[in-house]
Formats: structure tokens, C-alpha cells, sequence
């Protein structure tokens, strides 16, 4: 007969089963294993949510929004605001048969000169008191080139027909911060 030995506290009526030692590991395992997951589910809808809070307020948008337009924007409109440049504003309107970005900002004259460059144009492109941004554009955002105390100059770069057409007005008021009004507008 063979006898097997237990040991007494398994058969010790009335004593709970034995548990594991490190009770601890299995707690933090199971707190990581559901609170990373939610974490990130929150983080992301809250992410979510300000991304469409943020296009819905700039499609909403009747006026210029001072902020720098997406660099999508400026790649697609072909608007290479000079880094450094102040006072930036933006406004897009979007419809079937054309679409143009409005874009406003002041710069020195040395991030002026760079703009122009980009753009495959220079300074000698701007005729003095020519206004090449039209009333009815204008009114789009509430510009306003009237003001015969202010000194404009103007051009307009014409590029492929797969490009933009971008029209551009300076205000040399103030030669050392020149104001620069921009309206790119694309055609498909």
C-alpha cells in the first residue's frame, strides 16, 4: 500500500486555497493591463475632438484668423511665409471652380526680398502704387487699399496652369516692417 502525503494545510478543513506570493505583481499587471488601453482611448478622442473643434472654427470663419495657415495650405496655395514674419493671419474659401487662400503678415525688408525669391520673382517685380489685389477680393476679409497716406506696391506671379496664381500687395508705409497681403487662388 502506498501512502501519499498531503500537506496539513490542504487538508485542513475551513483554510482558504493558497495564493499566490505576490499578490502585488498580479494587481499592477491588471491595473497596466486596462489602464494603458483607456488612457490612450482618452487621449486620443480628446486629441480627435480639438482637431475638429479647430477646422469647424476655421471653416467657420467670416474674417482673417491670426494664426499661420497649415503648411498644407502653404504648400498647396504656394505661399512661403518667411519664418520670423509677425501679425499673421489667414483666411480660405473653398467652391467647385476655384478655391484661394488670403494671407497676411509683416516682415523686414531682408524676409520680403526671400518671400519674392520663392515665389521666383524679386523686388524689382513691384510696381509702386499699383494695388493687384481687387476691391471684391478685398472686401472677402476687410482690407482696405484706399488710404492715399499709405504706400502700396504690387505684383502678381503668374506660374504653370497646374499652379496657383499669387497675387501680392505691399504696404511700404513702414519701409522697416513692410505689410505683405497675399490672395493665392487655384483653379482645377
Amino acid at each position: 500500500m502506498t501512502t501519499t502525503t498531503t500537506s496539513p494545510a490542504a487538508d485542513a478543513p475551513g483554510r482558504p486555497p493558497r495564493r499566490p506570493r505576490h499578490r502585488w505583481l498580479v494587481a499592477v499587471v491588471v491595473v497596466l493591463l486596462i489602464a494603458i488601453p483607456a488612457g490612450y482611448l482618452v487621449l486620443s478622442a480628446y486629441q480627435s475632438r480639438d482637431s475638429g473643434e479647430d477646422k469647424a472654427r476655421a471653416a467657420s470663419a467670416r474674417a482673417l484668423i491670426y494664426e499661420w495657415p497649415s503648411k498644407v495650405q502653404r504648400r498647396i496655395y504656394d505661399v512661403p511665409i518667411p519664418p520670423g514674419s509677425a501679425y499673421v493671419g489667414f483666411y480660405e474659401t473653398n467652391a467647385w471652380e476655384r478655391s484661394s487662400l488670403f494671407v497676411e503678415f509683416r516682415c523686414s525688408p531682408r524676409q520680403l526680398s526671400a518671400f519674392l525669391e520663392e515665389l521666383g520673382t524679386d523686388r524689382s517685380a513691384l510696381s509702386e502704387d499699383a494695388v493687384t489685389i481687387g476691391t471684391e477680393q478685398a472686401d472677402v476679409v476687410g482690407w482696405r487699399f484706399d488710404d492715399p497716406e499709405r504706400v502700396f506696391a504690387g505684383t502678381v506671379v503668374h506660374q504653370s496652369s497646374m499652379e496657383p496664381e499669387v497675387a501680392i500687395t505691399v504696404d511700404l508705409t513702414r519701409e522697416e516692417r513692410p505689410r505683405v497681403y497675399v490672395v493665392s487662388t487655384t483653379e482645377p
